[in-house]
């Protein structure tokens, strides 16, 4: 780490007499020990450069590079390039602080929000064995094993992801997706299987469940589709054990949106499944519709 961080010169003392002073006045407690002095003061300007500094710098420190020292010793260059510009000077003990600081606050309560992707572009996945295609983001990587026909996330937040699930077709004959009767009560089949999908034998767990909206449309390849929104809370108590009931506290394990569509085509049922964050939502609902209105059923050539 020495090559990386300067150390900071320590005052020369060319006497023993200066030594023993500094001693004196260091050990005298009615004298404050004086603050480093900067160069210039600080102007608006300069701290609008040092907050989107320490932006830049915590993006690098989070996309990987605390594990890479080059990475590291790169981001302290441009401080200290900043640090020479005219009208802003900061310690250098402080620019330590400011790099780790930045880091390890933006992971409090939002680091959901803060590293998801926004408008990075879509890209087509088309499944021609099985007949369906969709767009999802380009930066999303494809996740093997997973329980799904395909199933893709977010590389940073890694509740949100998509997957398609289909029926099967020795088990199911769906001639359209209006089988499922209105898109009411798809909606209300669509939310009994999550839930018990995340039916949980934890202790102190609670699930809290509503149906957000459903509706139906006519794609431009004049097939019925049905979208599905729905919203689960998962709470868990903090001391699932304690005796008390006052001692068993609730508290929010997660918060997310379910997006599905449904589709029938080959005689399956297919359902393209959107899962994120209610707060990354907000951020990326265009997007996410976008997804949700790609998806396509096609008829499977024997």
């Amino acid at each position: 780490m020495a090559t990386i961080f300067e150390s900071i010169p320590l005052p020369s003392l060319s006497s023993a007499s200066q030594l023993s002073v500094s001693r004196r006045r260091l050990a005298s407690p009615d004298q404050a020990t004086p603050s480093p002095r900067l160069t210039s003061v600080p102007t608006f300007r300069s701290f609008s450069r040092c907050l989107s500094l320490s932006c830049k710098l915590t993006a690098i420190l989070h996309s990987g590079a605390t594990r890479k020292l080059n990475e590291i010793s790169t981001a302290y260059e441009i401080f200290l390039t900043y640090n020479q510009t005219k009208g802003f000077a900061v310690p250098r003990r402080s620019v330590i602080a400011l790099i780790f600081s930045g880091a390890f606050i933006s992971r409090v309560d939002s680091y959901d929000a803060a590293y998801a992707q926004q408008s990075v572009g879509l890209r087509e996945y088309i499944d021609t064995f099985d007949g369906y295609s969709f767009k999802y983001p380009q930066n999303w990587i494809q996740v093997r094993g997973a329980n799904a026909d395909i199933f893709f996330r977010d590389p940073f937040v890694l509740d949100e992801n998509l997957s398609v699930e289909l029926s099967s077709p020795s088990s199911s004959k769906y001639k359209s997706v209006e089988d499922l009767g209105p898109p009411q009560e798809a909606g209300k089949k669509v939310l009994r299987q999550y839930l018990t999908e995340f039916m949980s034998t934890r202790l102190g767990v609670r699930r809290e469940s509503s149906i957000l909206s459903t509706s139906s449309r006519i794609s431009d390849d004049g097939r019925v589709y049905y979208q599905v929104e729905v919203n689960i809370k998962s709470y868990a108590n903090n001391n699932e054990l304690a005796v008390m009931p006052q001692d068993r506290v609730a508290r929010l394990e997660w918060d997310r949106r379910y997006l599905s569509v449904l589709g029938v085509e080959n005689n399956q049922l297919y359902e393209l499944r959107l899962q994120v964050p209610e707060n990354v939502f907000i951020e990326e609902e265009f997007d996410l519709r976008q997804v949700m209105d790609s998806f396509r059923v096609n008829k499977l050539v024997a």
